[in-house]
Formats: structure tokens, C-alpha cells, sequence
């Protein structure tokens, strides 16, 4: 595969990223008369929107994820190579690898390597507040959680006790209000009758936005209902709280854009929610990039000056009918499908779609048991109903009959008796309370 791409007989098309995005393009190549090598630094593809169950033990790492050499075993003319990119040269078409002999040579690229934590300048709180993105994150978290209630169950004085049971999610975006909610349960209903001296049911769960709503991406009507479900599940929710900084003590913010009002939140288990910055491979195509680091991209989702080159998943930032489109599976799924089918007609000669338009399939978030949000189609409902629909949904759309039997049967013995059987501590990263 590291030989120049003259000496092929057929097209060689480059995948990074086996994500949502990687993995529907190479599927969308299956019958096409190409040669498709797709590079991940993990061996697997995770299904990420139930990442934020394996963090809070409601799940097992295997539920959600599936190896990439399974998934594509029966599909011949896809070579998998568990490695990492480190440069691209998109005008000597090749790719540096950190494991690979020599580079990767490619006639097609699809670049789908997602995207990351943004701590909007402060990386230095990434060790006291982990973010959700992979499995190992989510191993940390869950970690973390576990082991504050632990340290609380040694601790003799009350405030310092306290400060393990205060959880501080920084972020009320979709990801955060679900770890909030999950968290609300794990103290009020899982480990209630499992600790002598400390009482999980104190535990202040506090959600901490910057902006006035939660869930900001939804529309403000289910954004105003999002709210007191939060709060009935026993979440503090702090909207209009702006981070100014974070240790393995605690969490220092102050109220409104003035910045008045500063408050301290002493807190050993601090969780990050708060952004995304695009993968920095985005940044080596030659191409605008925004903010985020996203690639400006082609209506059909080409990079401009390299119609071989293709961006797709949260690292593109590309436009439909005048209206950005986010940063969900959804999106990176139907990126992938149109990016592969766009190739697959290409090496043929025949035409294809000139733009990549992007059919809105909604927007859900659960809350907690029997609490959700859901938009489908401009129609808007809160509570039961859309926390059903989200359970199918998220059903629906895993990986394999395996994993959605699993996860069907681990969420009923769940919703039964409020257990979470995930509940298993390793590794050795935990903060610790600072005595200096």
C-alpha cells in the first residue's frame, strides 16, 4: 500500500477516520473499482452518542463499540491500518504515518478525523476537567465518579466530604446535560444502601453554562422545558456562569459577561462539556479553516484547490440552503454516503450530485429516566415521548444485532432496578484532594 499510486492498476482512495463519517464513505465504495485504505489510530469504531452510558456505568465499552476489521471484514477492497496520520501533502498526494514505512500515497483522500476538546485557550485544565470523546475518556470519568464517592465514604470532615460529593459539569450542550442527568441517578437512586458513612443522596450535581439556556443548540422553546426536568432530577442548573478556572480543588467562575460576582465551587470531580475544536490535520489541506478549525469546503464537500481531496464529519464546515450544517452522526453519516458515491461514479465516468444537501433527521437529548427533548421534522415535544423515541432511535442506529440486543437488555434490568452494573474501578489517575 505505500507504493506510488502510478504502479496501481486501480484508484487508490485514502480513508482517515473510521467514524461515522469513514465508515459510510468505505461502504458507499463497496462495488466500486477502487482500492480503499482506511487509517485509525484505534481499532474500532464507536458508536459516540451513547459514550456519555459507559462513563456513567450504565454500559460496557463493547455496547457501543465494534472492531473496524469486523465491520468491513466481507468488504475485499478495503485494507485497514491501525495507525495515525501525522502530515498530509496534498500536492504530492501522500500522507506521513507514525507507524508506516515510507508514505502513504493515495488518488482519492476522505478525511473524516472528527474532532476534539476545546478549552478555549486553557489546555492546562484538561487534566482536571476530562472531556468525552473516545473510550479512554470515558474510562476516566467513569473512574473519577466512582472514586469520589469512594473518598467520600473515608473522609471524616464534612466539608471536605462534601467537596468529593460536588460534581461540576462545565457545558449544558447535549453531552453535559445527559452526563448531568445520568449523574443525578447514580446519587439519588443506584448507590443510596451501598455507603455507611457518607450519603450518595447529598451529592450536588451542578450544570454550568455560559450563555442563558441549556441546550442552546435546541430550539427555545425545548430549551426552556430541558430546564426544570434537569432540576427535577435534582441537577442545580447555573446558566450565565462564565469558568475562569479550574484545579483539582475546584471550579472559579464568575456571573455574566462583566464578570461580577466571582464564586468558587469546591469540587475534586470537575467534567468538561463545554467545546470542540476541529482534528489539526484539517489545517495541513491548504484550505480556510474557521474558528473551530474546520475546513471550509466545495458544495460537494471537496477541499478548494484540490477537487481529489474531501473533508466530511465534524472537520468540514459546509453550508445547505444557506444554514450550517452540525456537527451530528446524522450529518457525518450522509457526508460519508454522498463523499464515496461521488468517487464511486467518478472513477467510472458517470455523473454525479454536484452539491451535497443534507436531510435534517432531528434533534434528540435525553435528560434522565422518562425526561427528554426531541425536534423531528419541526415538530417539538418534551418528557416521556421523547425520551421513548430517543431510546429507539439510539436503538436503531448501533452497531450490529449483538449490541442493540445488549444494550436493549442492560437498559430494561436498568429502568427496573436503577443499577448500573458498569461499575467497575481501574487504572489510577484519580485527582486527589489538595492538602498544601
Amino acid at each position: 500500500m505505500n507504493s506510488a499510486t502510478s504502479s496501481a492498476n486501480v484508484p487508490h482512495v485514502v480513508i482517515l477516520g473510521g467514524g461515522f463519517g469513514g465508515i459510510a464513505a468505505a461502504r458507499a465504495l463497496a462495488k466500486a473499482p477502487v482500492r480503499i485504505t482506511l487509517v485509525d489510530r484505534r481499532n474500532h469504531h464507536l458508536f459516540q452518542p451513547l459514550l456519555y452510558q459507559v462513563a456513567t456505568a450504565s454500559l460496557s465499552a463493547p455496547s457501543i463499540a465494534a472492531p473496524l476489521r469486523h465491520m468491513l471484514r466481507n468488504q475485499r477492497n478495503v485494507t485497514v491500518l491501525m495507525d495515525e496520520a501525522t502530515s498530509i501533502d496534498p500536492a504530492q498526494r501522500c500522507i506521513e504515518l507514525k507507524h508506516g514505512q515510507g508514505p502513504l500515497h493515495y488518488d482519492r483522500l476522505i478525511v473524516a478525523t472528527g474532532a476534539t476538546h476545546a478549552y478555549f485557550g486553557n489546555d492546562a485544565w484538561a487534566k482536571d476537567a476530562p472531556g468525552l470523546k473516545t473510550l479512554d475518556d470515558a474510562f476516566t470519568i467513569r473512574r473519577r465518579v466512582l472514586t469520589a464517592f469512594e473518598r467520600a465514604e473515608e473522609e471524616d470532615d464534612p466539608e471536605r466530604r462534601q467537596a468529593w460529593l460536588n460534581f461540576v459539569i462545565v457545558g449544558a450542550g447535549p453531552t453535559g446535560v445527559e452526563l448531568a442527568g445520568a449523574l443525578a441517578e447514580i446519587a439519588r437512586h443506584t448507590l443510596p444502601r451501598e455507603f455507611r458513612r457518607a450519603d450518595p443522596r447529598s451529592a450536588n450535581i451542578l450544570l454550568v453554562e455560559a450563555g442563558p439556556k441549556v441546550l442552546p443548540s435546541f430550539a427555545p422553546t425545548l430549551s426552556d422545558k430541558a430546564r426544570p426536568q434537569l432540576e427535577k432530577l435534582g441537577v442545580q442548573v447555573l446558566t450565565g456562569r462564565r469558568v475562569t478556572a479550574i484545579d483539582r480543588d475546584g471550579v472559579e467562575m464568575v456571573e455574566g459577561d462583566a464578570g461580577a460576582g466571582s464564586t468558587h465551587i469546591a469540587s475534586h470531580t470537575v467534567l468538561w462539556a463545554a467545546g470542540v475544536a476541529a482534528s489539526p490535520l484539517g489545517a495541513q489541506l491548504g484550505a480556510t479553516v474557521d474558528r473551530a478549525g474546520r475546513v471550509q469546503v466545495q458544495p460537494d464537500l471537496s477541499v478548494p484547490g484540490h477537487a481529489n481531496v474531501f473533508v466530511v464529519g465534524d472537520l468540514a464546515n459546509v453550508q445547505d440552503n444557506g444554514k450550517p450544517v452540525p456537527g451530528v452522526a446524522p450529518a457525518a453519516k450522509q457526508m460519508g454516503r454522498y463523499v464515496g458515491m461521488r468517487i464511486a461514479a467518478s472513477v467510472v465516468g458517470r455523473a454525479s450530485a454536484e452539491r451535497f444537501s443534507y436531510k435534517d433527521a432531528g434533534s434528540l437529548a435525553t435528560i434522565g429516566r422518562m425526561a427528554g427533548v426531541a425536534d423531528i421534522g419541526g415538530i417539538r415535544f418534551s418528557g416521556v415521548l421523547a425520551w421513548w423515541v430517543w431510546l429507539v432511535a439510539h436503538i436503531f442506529f448501533l452497531i450490529g444485532f449483538r449490541n442493540r440486543l445488549v444494550v436493549l437488555l442492560d437498559w430494561a434490568v436498568a429502568y427496573c432496578t436503577y443499577q448500573r452494573h458498569a461499575r467497575i474501578v481501574t487504572g489510577s489517575d484519580t485527582p486527589t484532594a489538595n492538602d498544601d
